[in-house]
């Protein structure tokens, strides 16, 4: 379950939503265990640690030669 920290007093707490807490049969006052760790970039979790290409050629001057030439790649 991924959940945001929320101000609770001089505290921060997190709220466990409702289908949760009914489908682990939870009560109040239960002792629970949670792991609790950082949630990561999403770009990272989709893409990786993707390593920058290495071009030939500065990306400007790649983009001047292919401009008027959108036709050939339709």
């Amino acid at each position: 379950m991924i959940t945001k920290t929320r101000k609770w007093g001089n505290s921060l707490g997190v709220r466990i939503p409702k289908d949760v807490v009914r489908e682990l049969r939870l009560r109040e006052n239960q002792d629970i265990a949670i792991d609790i760790k950082p949630a990561e970039n999403p770009l990272k979790e989709l893409f990786g640690a993707l390593k920058p290409l290495k071009l030939k050629k500065p990306t400007s001057q790649i983009l001047k030669e292919l401009r008027g030439k959108e036709s050939k790649f339709i």
